[in-house]
């Protein structure tokens, strides 16, 4: 991976938070000891992270990583046994705070990729589904495990049936099997599989290609998909869909990206064209 300007890690690590000169944005688990398993602190974190990330139009896209073996165990086993002697008015307001850090990430402007490279349990595989593209390791593998300690994936449900769908929910919501890439691929949930030395050059190539792409477009793209799932084809989604191209043609990047089609050459928003467009090969300590 590139080598990224720390910005605002906490106190404990438990979250890193680092921009790097291009705009890009590293989100990282960091509590491999626990195989990076998260808490109301840790999801408290997350969600200022993700808030700060939204309002930022330098940040141009962003990276969900985690040090260690594990991406993600889901719940702290800690955690989850204080929950189990919360009333059920702060076992709703807990979750709340779990719902809406994952509606924050959902819901960002920029671009995201989850970089998968072990265990995603639980939670884990909330936090994959709610980023656009997850690029995983061969040795990654995901299990939706709620049901074996009598509880239910309630919060991530929205997300984690968006994208490997109702049916395949119906399954691994009540079964809490262990699947691996291959299947996690067939599913939808994992965008590309590659081997364990090729995860960092294969999460750098898509922000490479993501980067030639006009950040503007990006964004209003992102959201019309958003928009328009699940919406039925009437007049007024022609209408909206007509005005929302209509109106990036005369935008300012709109009319930039035209102009350079049409006389062959680069879009000013180009890597190519920065003089910071030289990414290192280090990875960050």
């Amino acid at each position: 991976m590139s080598t990224f300007n720390n910005m605002n890690n906490t106190d404990e690590n438990h979250v890193l938070f680092d921009v790097d000169h291009r705009g890009i944005a590293v989100v990282t688990l960091n509590n491999p000891d626990k195989h990076n398993a998260f808490d109301d602190k840790i999801i408290a974190q997350l969600t200022a992270i993700f808030r700060e990330i939204s309002e930022r139009s330098d940040i141009k896209l962003m990276v969900l990583a985690s040090s260690g073996k594990s991406f993600s165990a889901g719940a702290d086993l800690g955690w989850m046994k204080r929950m189990a002697s919360y009333t059920f008015e702060e076992n709703l307001k807990d979750a709340n705070a779990l719902a809406t850090m994952l509606k924050m990430l959902n819901f960002l402007p920029q671009p995201t990729i989850a970089k998968i490279q072990g265990a995603a349990f639980g939670g884990a595989v909330g936090l994959a589904s709610c980023c656009d593209i997850v690029i995983a390791s061969n040795k990654a593998s995901f299990c939706l495990s709620e049901v074996k300690l009598g509880l239910i994936p309630a919060t991530i449900s929205p997300y984690v049936i968006n994208a490997i769908g109702q049916k395949a929910c119906r399954r691994y919501f009540l079964t809490a099997e262990r699947f691996f890439t291959d299947k996690a691929e067939q599913l939808g949930l994992v965008s590309e599989v590659v081997a364990p030395e090729e995860l960092d050059n294969s999460v750098d190539e898509m922000i490479n290609v993501l980067l030639t792409n006009s950040p503007h477009a990006i964004n209003h793209a992102k959201q019309l998909t958003l928009d328009v799932a699940y919406q039925d084809i009437n007049e007024e989604l022609l209408n909206i869909t007509s005005e929302r191209i209509a109106a990036i043609r005369v935008s300012a990047e709109g009319q930039e990206g035209l102009s350079a089609f049409f006389e062959k050459r680069k879009p000013s928003w180009h890597p190519a064209l920065s003089d910071n467009s030289t990414v290192s090969s280090e990875k960050k300590g």
